[in-house]
């Protein structure tokens, strides 16, 4: 019998010792108010310590060797030749405007290891920032490296887009005893949204057609019109290993249904958080409600016939400070909103600390999954503007930590280096540094938890501020760098670096500051505002809800009862 290696409430979707549990929306040209494309990603993980990654571009002599170490843990995998040029990279975006984000599906158990294997999915990224231009690009690039060195993860879902097509990208490794991977790639339709959030969402796809081409093909990956990519064998190598009917229909096909399988799990933690987003550009999604919360309706062939579309067609257009907004999500408005329940404390904060599940009377419950998680290293909304050059178009708008209470900075990608506060080795998960970006958001954000509905609203304020001022920033910016690129694309660049790398900066004093404000005025359970002229502030002290209080009682009984 098949053993399936499943994101899942109970199970790896709530690994530690990995990032699996992330979340990434896809917005084409057309979905968006000025004609960007964007992607975003939550790198979600208990151990991950935010930080900003920099590869400077390079020439390499032949013959160079490149080490490659997985992400995850900093374990040595091995070496592959290093490409003759490589590319400026900026966290996952590079100098080109091409990005990269992922979530980590699972998959089937018999796939998700591959002795020797040398390529996992986060070096698999970066090493393809550095050598492509392209989504297209990008694709040849990461099916080629993994059939030549192996693939070293289990099922993952990558996001890929450039200045004017949005991709999504599926794969998972072959397993023991072959090396390589299956996958499938396909163009989002312009005018569209897409998402994955640690569920495999590509079903069935077109196989034949002047839009379709399989890796026998990649040389045509580059024609416009094609829209499909998919590895030749995707198909016969699950009927080889009995993963779907060797009599069934090719065209009947399932990528998701067959590598990685439906349950209540990956829909209540992993694609209700798809929805949450299709729900706020689109005001059709009622109807995908019920299997959301994990009600899933299957055929004789175990697919689930009530899932969501793989993409929608939203109603409007949306703005990059509305995307930011969308990774913030903790499903409000919904029955399930996580500020409403009893485990929302009498102070609303709409997190649950791990585990998810518990088991009351012997019936097993869960705590939701939503897209704003407090265990994010990084998250950031990539932003890729064809009207610009591309020294001037790519910004990845960057923030550490939980990403309902970060501030989303402009960085833009041409930059040769990255804020001091935000750079790799400043800190480290065991390390703490007040001069760590990682460091003082969580300072705010983790006091925030402990009465959140009385002191996140001046966070969500603060926040909403800059962003504002941020973007109204890079209006300007944009316009002096276009005009100076034309003359002098070098002093552009350096110009570009110190803008970025001066607001990430200054960012962090602000927070560090911020952090100091927060804690006079909430200390001790009081909320203190101080009073012009005046040594003495004014001191509240809101009363706990009601409900709270008769919990309390009910528990307690008689002796918190005052005597007469």
């Amino acid at each position: 019998m098949r053993k399936f290696y499943l994101i899942t409430l109970l199970t790896a979707c709530l690994a530690v010792t990995k990032a699996p549990a992330c979340t990434n929306f896809l917005l084409t040209k057309g979905a968006t108010k000025d004609g960007s494309t964007m992607i975003t990603y939550a790198a979600d993980s208990h151990v991950l310590y935010g930080e900003l990654y920099h590869w400077p571009a390079g020439t390499w002599a032949e013959g160079t060797m490149m080490d490659i170490y997985e992400w995850d843990t900093g374990k040595y995998m091995g070496q592959i030749p290093q490409a003759s040029q490589t590319y400026n990279v900026i966290g996952n975006m590079n100098e080109f405007q091409l990005a990269i984000g992922e979530t980590t599906y699972g998959g089937l158990e018999e796939l998700a290891s591959q002795s020797g294997a040398i390529m996992d999915y986060g070096s698999l990224i970066y090493t393809t920032l550095q050598r492509a231009k392209t989504a297209r690009e990008a694709i040849v690039v990461m099916t080629d490296l993994v059939a030549k060195y192996g693939y070293a993860s289990s099922g993952e879902s990558f996001s890929i887009c450039d200045p004017n097509e949005v991709w999504i990208l599926e794969m998972i490794g072959k397993g023991e005893g072959e090396k390589g991977a299956v996958w499938v790639a396909r163009l989002v339709p312009d005018g569209y949204v897409c998402a994955h959030a640690n569920q495999a969402r590509i079903t069935t796809f077109p196989l034949k057609g002047k839009d379709v081409i399989t890796s026998d093909n990649m040389d045509k990956i580059y024609n416009k019109e094609v829209t499909t990519v998919y590895a030749k064998d995707v198909i016969s190598f699950a009927k080889a290993k009995g993963f779907y009917p060797k009599n069934a229909k090719d065209s009947e096909f399932s990528f998701s249904d067959t590598y990685n399988p439906l349950n209540f799990g990956a829909a209540r933690s992993c694609e209700i958080r798809v929805w949450a987003f299709f729900n706020a550009v689109n005001g059709d999604m009622a109807q995908y409600w019920d299997y959301a919360k994990g009600k899933i309706v299957k055929d004789d062939k175990g697919y689930a016939t009530n899932r969501m579309p793989l993409w929608i067609q939203p109603d409007r257009k949306v703005d990059v400070l509305e995307v930011m907004d969308f990774m913030r999500d903790h499903l409000e408005g919904t029955e399930l909103d996580m500020s409403k329940d009893p485990g929302a404390g009498p102070y609303e904060c709409p997190y649950r600390w791990r585990p998810m599940s518990f088991t009351v009377d012997g019936k097993e419950y869960v705590h939701e999954r939503a897209t704003a998680t407090q265990q994010t290293g990084f998250s950031f909304v990539a932003q890729c503007r064809s009207w610009l050059p591309n020294a001037v178009g790519g910004i990845l708008w960057f923030g550490v930590d939980d990403a309902a209470s970060t501030v989303y900075f402009p960085m833009y990608t041409c930059a040769t280096r990255v804020p001091e506060s935000y750079a790799v080795g400043n800190g480290s998960m065991m390390e703490f540094t007040t001069d760590a970006a990682f460091w003082v958001f969580n300072q705010v954000t983790n006091f925030a938890y402990t009465r959140y509905n009385a002191i996140h609203p001046e966070i969500r304020a603060k926040q909403k501020d800059l962003e504002k001022q941020y973007a109204d920033y890079v209006a300007l910016i944009d316009k002096a760098a276009a005009d100076m690129y034309a003359q002098n694309p070098a002093l552009t660049v350096d110009y570009l670096t110190d803008f970025s790398c001066n607001t990430g900066d200054r960012l962090v004093e602000d927070w560090r500051n911020f952090y100091g404000y927060l804690f006079c005025r909430f200390m001790d359970g009081n909320i203190k505002t101080a009073v012009p002229g005046e040594k003495n502030p004014k001191v509240e002290q809101p009363q706990l809800p009601e409900w709270y209080l008769r919990n309390i009682i009910e528990v307690a009984g008689d002796k918190l009862q005052a005597l007469e």
